[in-house]
Formats: structure tokens, C-alpha cells, sequence
């Protein structure tokens, strides 16, 4: 699967939307579980075709939802704060050159509940459609 122009940032941006209080480890295990998606063996179609659809298809990551405050920084209306979007590129570059390893055995869903409190990350595998 090839790569878009624009996956890599709105890849960014999902993870600043998704996981930016999570540290950069929560960061790249959020794109893993979005990649798992992108290249999920049950074929999973309606995940969306390479990382922008994946990233954008309803209903699968609420930063993306137009009621969401965090909206409006994900569209570029207002700024992300550039060492925070930094810290997320970065993780997406190594996700997607494939330079770290999968700590989350292939799980294409997380669970962020905890978020603030214990920086910890629950993943479901995917399940049969």
C-alpha cells in the first residue's frame, strides 16, 4: 500500500486528536492499532483504503467528529501547538517506515477511558466481521 502526500499528517493529527497526552510510546501504539487497520488481513474494507480513510471514516475516531472542541484544530482553523504536533509526526514516521515493532499484538481498537489518569492504553484485537 502506498503512502499519500497527505497520510502522514492527518495521521498527525489524529494522534495529537487521539493521544497527545498519551507520550510519544501511547502515540506510536495509537498509529499501530490505525496501520493494523490499514493493512488488516480480514479485509476489512469499510476500515478505508491507506491511512487518511482509515483516519477519516466515521464514527471510528471521535477527534475527527465535527462536535468534537478538537475539531477545529484538526482542520487547521486553529493552530496545534507546533512541539505537539511535532512529537506526533514523529511517531508517524516511524510507523510508517516500519521502524518500531508492534507492542500491541495486532490490535486494529484501543481503549483510552483512562486517558489522563494512567497513561495506560487497553487493545482489543480486531473481531470477525
Amino acid at each position: 500500500m502506498s503512502v499519500t502526500e497527505k497520510d502522514p499528517d492527518i495521521l498527525a493529527r489524529t494522534l495529537w486528536g487521539e493521544a497527545r497526552v498519551k507520550g510519544s510510546s501511547g502515540q506510536v501504539a495509537v498509529a499501530l492499532a490505525i496501520r493494523n487497520r490499514v493493512f488488516d488481513g480480514n479485509n476489512n474494507s469499510w476500515w478505508g483504503e491507506g491511512y487518511g480513510d482509515v483516519c477519516h471514516e466515521p464514527y471510528q475516531f471521535t477527534c475527527w467528529n465535527k462536535t468534537e472542541p478538537n475539531y477545529q484544530f484538526l482542520i487547521g482553523v486553529k493552530q496545534i501547538p507546533s512541539r505537539e504536533l511535532a512529537q506526533c509526526r514523529i511517531a508517524v514516521d516511524q510507523v510508517i517506515d516500519g521502524k518500531v515493532s508492534d507492542p500491541t499484538g495486532g490490535a486494529t481498537h484501543y481503549d483510552v477511558s483512562e486517558a489522563v489518569r494512567s497513561r495506560s492504553i487497553r487493545w482489543h484485537a480486531a473481531q470477525p466481521v
